[in-house]
């Protein structure tokens, strides 16, 4: 069973597309990361094209100083940026924008000690009505703990998948409303 992204010629491309993008070296382990993050690969397929990727010289392993006792990191050379460019249509270009703004998140929350969790519970049988949880912690520490009721589980699973997919802009947002920064909700008409 290939990738929902298509064959190990699509992988390639969707891997190249997000180094060429994020544009530093990185883990082995956090590039197969990236990767995940949208589903669009299965992580054998990554595994196989990554090993080829690497002896057809699309990407290469950078020299790590000794005595620093961190992970070989990996980069797209110049011949990878070219395949990237120039075969990037093949991929569809929502599937590429969606992928890559969540590899940058995923990035800049793994830096920053973020995580961000969603949970659905409590259905009541009769009305049909659950609870979202919405909680965001940096460096283990809660910045956001939520729980909204809402009517139904549809609506519910529809805000955990609108969550899960920008974190940081439901962050914002409650921040900016509770502070009282968007103005024009409270304007009466």
């Amino acid at each position: 069973m290939p990738s929902p992204i298509g064959d190990k010629r699509a992988v390639k491309i969707f891997v190249l597309y997000l180094l060429e993008n994020i544009n530093y070296p990185l883990e082995l382990c956090r590039i197969s990361d990236i990767v995940m993050q949208s589903d669009y690969v299965l992580y054998l397929d990554f595994a196989e094209s990554f090993n080829e990727m690497l002896d057809a010289g699309l990407v290469e392993k950078q020299d790590v100083p000794p005595g620093e006792g961190g992970e070989a990191l990996y980069m797209i050379t110049d011949r990878g940026r070219i395949v990237a460019r120039e075969l990037k249509s093949d991929v569809l270009p929502s599937i590429l924008d969606k992928a890559l703004a969540a590899a940058l998140r995923y990035l800049d929350f793994s830096k920053r000690g973020i995580i961000a969790e969603c949970e659905v519970t409590g259905a009541d049988p009769v009305s049909g009505a659950c609870d979202v949880s919405v909680r965001i912690t940096e460096k283990k520490q809660t910045v956001l703990s939520l729980t909204l009721r809402v009517d139904s589980l549809s609506r519910a699973v529809r805000m955990k998948e609108c969550f899960e997919s920008r974190p940081e802009v439901v962050f914002r947002g409650i921040n900016a409303l509770m502070s009282g920064n968007v103005n024009y909700l409270f304007d009466k008409p």
